[in-house]
C-alpha cells in the first residue's frame, strides 16, 4: 500500500490518481494537536488492516490533484540519519578539505536531526538568511519503523520496517555542529507518502536519484550503501529504543551541489515514489555563530 497523510491530517491510501479516506478507521481526529494519527496507524496497522481493505470499498476517492499531501510522519519520536554512507558521496566532500580517509558510517555512527525539519512535498525548502554560505541536497532513502524494539538484530531488522519514503537531506555547509546544520525548518522534506515494505521488492537494490531543474546531480542504488539498511536498525538499536514511526534517514550518494531561491528539486526513488519541490528564499536564520569563514564538511 501506498499511505498518505493528506489535508492537515487525514489518512488515505493512494489509488492511481485518487486518495481513499481511511482515517475513520483509527478513530482519531485529523486535527487534534500534537498531530499523532499516523503514528497510531503505522503502531495499529497489522490489526487494522482487515479494516482497511473493508472500509475501501466504500471510502470517499479524492483527485490526488486536490489534495494537499503532508509530511506524512509529522511527529515522529526521532529522526535518524547516517553520514557519510557511500563511498563515493566520501570521496568527492574530502577533496580538499584535508579530512581522513576513513571516515563513514560505519565507524562514526548516526547522528539525529531536528523533527521539526521535516516537511511535506507539497511544501516549500526554505533556504536560511544566510548568504555567504553554499546550502546543499543530499537524496535519501526514508525507512520508516513499524515495530519498535531495542537491540534488534540485524537477521530480525526488516520485521522492523514499515515502509519506505523520499527524502532530501538538506544542509548548510560549515564545520558548526551538524545537527545545527541541518535542522533549519523545512530542511527535511519527505513524501510524497509511505510505500509499506512488500511493495517494494528488493532493499538492497534500490535506484534513486535527485535532479535540479531538470539537471541530474545524484544517482546511487542503496547496493551501494557501507551500512545497509539491516545494520542501521542493529546500530540505531543498540543506543536507543526504536518506537513506530521513527526515521532512518540513509545518507547520500555523491553528486550533492548548491540549492538557490527558484530552483525545483525534484527526487525520484523506484517502487517507493517521487516528488518535486520549490526552492525559496527566507528571512530568518541570520546568527552570529555564522559569522566566520565558512569551510566544507562532509555532512
Amino acid at each position: 500500500m501506498k499511505i498518505a497523510n493528506f489535508n492537515q491530517g487525514r489518512i488515505g491510501v493512494v489509488e492511481d490518481a485518487a486518495i481513499a479516506d481511511i482515517s475513520s478507521v483509527i478513530g482519531y481526529d485529523p486535527i487534534a494537536w500534537p498531530p499523532t494519527g499516523m503514528l497510531r496507524f503505522i503502531t495499529a496497522f497489522k490489526h487494522i488492516k482487515p479494516r482497511i481493505v473493508e472500509k475501501l470499498q466504500t471510502a470517499e476517492r479524492i483527485p490526488f490533484a486536490e489534495v494537499q499531501l503532508n509530511c506524512p510522519v509529522a511527529w515522529p519520536n526521532k529522526v535518524i540519519a547516517f553520514p557519510a554512507n557511500y563511498h563515493a558521496h566520501i570521496d568527492e566532500m574530502k577533496t580538499g578539505t584535508g579530512l581522513i580517509s576513513k571516515f563513514d558510517a560505519s565507524g562514526q555512527g548516526f547522528f539525529l536531526k531536528a523533527n521539526s525539519s521535516l516537511c511535506g512535498p507539497n511544501d516549500p525548502i526554505v533556504l536560511p538568511d544566510l548568504p555567504d554560505r553554499e546550502i546543499h541536497h543530499e537524496c535519501e532513502l526514508a525507512i520508516i519503523i513499524g515495530k519498535g524494539g531495542r537491540s534488534i538484530s540485524r537477521e530480525r531488522a526488516l520485521e522492523h520496517v514499515f515502509g519506505y519514503s523520499c527524502l532530501i537531506d538538506v544542509v548548510v555547509r560549515g564545520k558548526e555542529e551538524r545537527v545545527m546544520r541541518k535542522s533549519f525548518d523545512s530542511f527535511c522534506p519527505m513524501g510524497p507518502y509511505l510505500t509499506t515494505a512488500d511493495e517494494v521488492p528488493r532493499y538492497d537494490d534500490i535506484d534513486l536519484e535527485l535532479s535540479v531543474n531538470g539537471d541530474l546531480r545524484q544517482k546511487a542504488n542503496t547496493r551501494n550503501l557501507i551500512v545497509g539498511v539491516p545494520e542501521m536498525i542493529a546500530m540505531a538499536s543498540s543506543v536507543m529504543t526504536l518506537y513506530p514511526g521513527d526515521i532512518i534517514a540513509s545518507g547520500t550518494p555523491a553528486g550533492v551541489g548548491p540549492l538557490k531561491a527558484g530552483d525545483h528539486v525534484a527526487i525520484r526513488i523506484a517502487s517507493v515514489g517521487e516528488m518535486t519541490l520549490e526552492v525559496k528564499q527566507g528571512k530568518d536564520g541570520a546568527h552570529p555563530v555564522w559569522n566566520k569563514a565558512p569551510a566544507m564538511s562532509l555532512a
